[in-house]
């Protein structure tokens, strides 16, 4: 009974200090990435106005969507009642670009500078049709809720680089139109991973992180002494129990600890150089838009954070798209685009993975009522487009193929899961291996699915 305890302790604490310490699992094989940036577009974007060029539905304009195409897909509750089904064309312009004359939409110009650097993938598919599974299935690989998140998942299986900030660091900005969808804290939360693992949460009003400032008459002084006591009764109970929520809590109190002074430094632009405005647009200097969270997702990259996760919502554009998606791009475009040449220039995109992109696309069919000067479209998984630069991932190209409609994939269709394993394999990571062991079962990312994709990659 004694040798069992002593072995049960021993293990469990050699686990706290590999915790404490932030070393996470080897990695399987040499890795082209070091961290991972993912820029997600919450609601949606349209791959019909932004990415994927259909000229010919010119002269479908208005026509009924084909049955031959359909099939009896699926429909949301929203067209399901439609008794039409109306081809629209974007209203947007499309021009080529780049060495490889790739087609990229007039409403994103800053992304149009950038696509020699970056990969579009256009045959991106799904399993859900509505917002929140389909933004949990992408982010966890599941599209019921309680499963690690990919961050989560790369933060237990990575480890941190940072000594000072968290493996995994979220940020949220809300599109001006004022709508969205809700964005729930376990889409970065660490399921049943240890809760060491989780995403932290920035925010853009008040402390970026809460409780960070003492009370009114805490020195810093007082604050460590007040840790070094609170850690040694910690201490005690992980000898006594073992419980590895102990150690989680060790850890975090140590990291709020060192965050008091770098979160400040970390968010002080005052140094930045105005080329750096330039570059990112004015909107950088005001917290909580798109463009100051990219800038500071450069900043925490450069200071080792291994995820970095930036949230814009407001894609959902059922009506008043003709209004609506225009103003979106306009809040993301530069950044997105500054966020690669800056990291370029740094020469830290080799080895940073960026992914921009939402849960899914929109149908060629107008949902609603289609007039002269607006329409909208539906939620659409069967196909849409992302882009992925750096990292490992060959730049410049434009992967996969829809149809004439951009309604179904004709040609290498990419699921999430294999989008998952390909983004792990980037990081050197094996999504077969990267495992873990909950109620009897060993889990992983890709649950039971996904392909590495190797032509994308370097």
């Amino acid at each position: 009974m004694l040798r069992r305890k002593f072995l049960t302790q021993s293990a469990l604490g050699l686990n706290a200090l590999s915790q404490l310490f932030g070393k996470g699992l080897p990695t399987h094989f040499p890795a082209k990435a070091k961290r991972v940036i993912y820029l997600f577009q919450s609601g949606g974007p349209s791959q019909l106005e932004l990415f994927d060029y259909k000229p010919q539905l010119v002269k479908y304009a208005n026509q009924n969507l084909p049955e031959s195409i359909r099939k009896g897909q699926r429909l949301t509750g929203m067209s399901a009642t439609q008794s039409s089904f109306p081809v629209i064309p974007s209203r947007f312009g499309f021009k080529q670009h780049g060495k490889n004359g790739t087609w990229v939409g007039d409403l994103i110009p800053h992304t149009a500078s950038i696509v020699d650097d970056i990969t579009i993938i256009r045959s991106l598919h799904t399993e859900a049709i509505n917002h929140d599974p389909a933004v949990t299935f992408l982010l966890t690989g599941a599209q019921i809720a309680g499963r690690p998140s990919m961050g989560s998942w790369l933060s237990y299986g990575l480890g941190s680089e940072a000594e000072n900030l968290p493996a995994f660091v979220v940020m949220i900005s809300p599109g001006q139109g004022g709508g969205g969808q809700p964005l729930y804290d376990r889409l970065w939360g660490s399921g049943f991973l240890p809760s060491k693992y989780q995403g932290v949460k920035f925010r853009s009003v008040g402390d970026p992180v809460l409780y960070l400032s003492d009370p009114a008459g805490m020195t810093r002084d007082d604050r460590r002494a007040y840790l070094d006591t609170l850690n040694q009764l910690n201490e005690q109970q992980l000898t006594e129990f073992g419980d590895p929520e102990i150690s989680t809590r060790i850890s975090q109190y140590e990291m709020a600890f060192k965050m008091q002074a770098s979160v400040p430094e970390l968010t002080d632009l005052s140094k930045e150089p105005q080329s750096t405005f330039d570059l990112y647009g004015e909107d950088a200097r005001k917290p909580g838009t798109f463009a100051a969270n990219a800038l500071l997702a450069r900043r925490l990259a450069e200071r080792g954070v291994r995820t970095i996760q930036l949230f814009h919502r407001d894609w959902d554009h059922h009506g008043g798209l003709q209004k609506g998606l225009p103003k979106r791009c306009q809040e993301v475009d530069q950044a997105s685009a500054a966020l690669i040449k800056d990291l370029k220039q740094r020469g830290m995109l080799d080895d940073t993975l960026v992914i921009w992109g939402g849960e899914f696309g929109r149908t060629v069919y107008c949902q609603g009522r289609l007039t002269a000067d607006d329409y909208g479209r539906d939620h659409h998984p069967r196909c849409f487009s992302i882009w992925m630069a750096g990292g490992g991932i060959k730049p410049g190209l434009v992967w996969g193929e829809t149809d004439d409609y951009s309604y179904n994939i004709v040609q290498d269709p990419l699921d999430c899961h294999d989008l998952q394993a390909t983004i792990l394999h980037c990081l050197g990571l094996d999504h077969t291996k990267l495992t873990y062991k909950f109620q009897g079962r060993n889990f992983r990312l890709t649950d039971v699915h996904g392909k590495v994709h190797k032509s994308l990659l370097t």
